[in-house]
């Protein structure tokens, strides 16, 4: 293990300024409906707050925790076991806006897909490591990844959410790939998922009705394209300037979700091109910190660990701007740090903390010609140690 080091500082003012400008927004976006329906303005905006001062401490924690504990296979299996009893547990409970995605408690709710995401990356860089070496091997180790990615996304699919789903889908094939497997493996395990994928899609009604509304909103604006429409509108309303904080409009109880899902189109209409562009940035220079740590970290555990945490929350960054923009069809994303809702923030935050205590253990500065040593190293090697030494120091393709 590396000299332990200061945690990497553009990380960390990246994640915090990202969630105080979250609960900035959060009040903008909620206001007039937490006033008409909570008779104060402030209501979500303080429980928003609240979840933000626990997910930062629960980070701080995170950051103090020496990840290579996360390799213990009781913790690895217990936390995949608890994840999958949570997400069969969410269908004992009544649905909200035709989902069942949340354990209900009295004052507060668990979202259990959201941390199938952080327990799907642990389970695979631990995996993965153990079969360093035998990345080739199809039944020994990309079947099992696959199997346990597979089980995850199809109780999640049946909630439904099939947008979390393909972030998991995303996050296997980014980490399996950058292990080492045979793209041959990742294109058999594609055409299933894209066949199952054109079912979930063709032949269940309200996907369908969505593909349709996503080529042509404007054909039914006061139905089925109203969500999209009313987000085109606020994203052209804001200009390059924007109109300013809190002086949108779209927000006032016509664009749904505005707080949560669709809370970048009001950042679009306030702060406009300029807002948005901004926050675009910081979410780059998120992944550049991020895959900047992968690449430095002192094993190849860690390496995996903070390539996938750092890929599941940029890609559902992009994804959700993406959905909001009327890129891709619509989907129940939240934009992670910024959103409402603690059951994405404080897992979000969690694994930062975790990222950012691999960030303290990196091997020194990076560069590129360290990086292409250290691959040629780490495959000569892998081709002279065979046995257990050959698990401990397989190639990746980046490492």
């Amino acid at each position: 293990m590396a000299k332990k080091l200061l945690h990497d500082k553009w990380l960390f003012a990246t994640t915090v300024g990202l969630a105080l400008f979250g609960v900035v927004m959060v009040y903008s976006a909620s206001a007039v409906m937490a006033q008409r329906d909570n008779g104060n303005q402030y209501y979500y905006v303080i429980k928003q707050g609240i979840w933000t001062g626990i997910g930062l401490v629960v980070m701080l924690v995170a950051m103090q925790f020496d990840y290579t504990r996360l390799k213990d296979r009781r913790i690895v299996y217990g936390l995949l076991l608890l994840t999958m009893v949570m997400l069969v547990a969410v269908f004992a409970f009544p649905s909200i806006n035709g989902a069942r995605r949340w354990i209900k408690f009295k004052h507060f709710s668990i979202q259990p897909s959201e941390l199938s995401k952080l327990s799907l990356v642990i389970f695979l860089s631990y995996f993965l490591e153990r079969r360093a070496g035998e990345m080739r091997s199809f039944w020994g180790t990309f079947v099992p990844c696959a199997v346990v990615t597979g089980m995850l996304a199809i109780l999640i699919v049946a909630e439904p959410d099939l947008g979390t789903a393909m972030m998991l889908v995303v996050v296997f094939g980014v980490l399996i790939y950058t292990a080492g497997a045979r793209l041959l493996h990742l294109g058999l395990a594609a055409l299933p998922v894209l066949v199952g994928l054109a079912g979930l899609l063709i032949f269940v009604p309200f996907r369908l009705r969505r593909m349709i509304m996503f080529w042509d909103p404007w054909a039914d604006p006061q139905g089925s394209g109203f969500q999209v429409v009313q987000s085109l509108i606020a994203i052209g309303s804001g200009g390059s300037n924007g109109l300013g904080f809190a002086q949108g409009k779209q927000k006032m109880l016509f664009l749904p979700f505005a707080h949560s899902d669709f809370i970048f189109a009001v950042i679009g209409e306030e702060l406009g091109l300029v807002g948005t562009m901004a926050v675009l940035l910081v979410f780059a220079v998120f992944l550049w910190r991020g895959i900047r740590t992968s690449l430095l970290a002192p094993d190849r555990f860690g390496m995996l660990l903070s390539l996938g945490l750092v890929t599941g929350i940029v890609v559902q960054a992009l994804f959700n701007m993406s959905v909001v923009l009327s890129l891709v069809p619509t989907k129940g994303i939240p934009l992670p740090f910024i959103s409402y809702g603690g059951s994405s923030l404080v897992p979000t935050l969690a694994a930062v903390g975790i990222l950012l205590n691999i960030s303290q253990h990196t091997t020194g500065a990076f560069s590129l010609e360290k990086m292409k040593a250290g691959v040629v190293r780490r495959s000569r090697e892998s081709r002279k140690l065979t046995g257990v030494h050959a698990r401990r120091l397989g190639p990746t393709r980046f490492s």
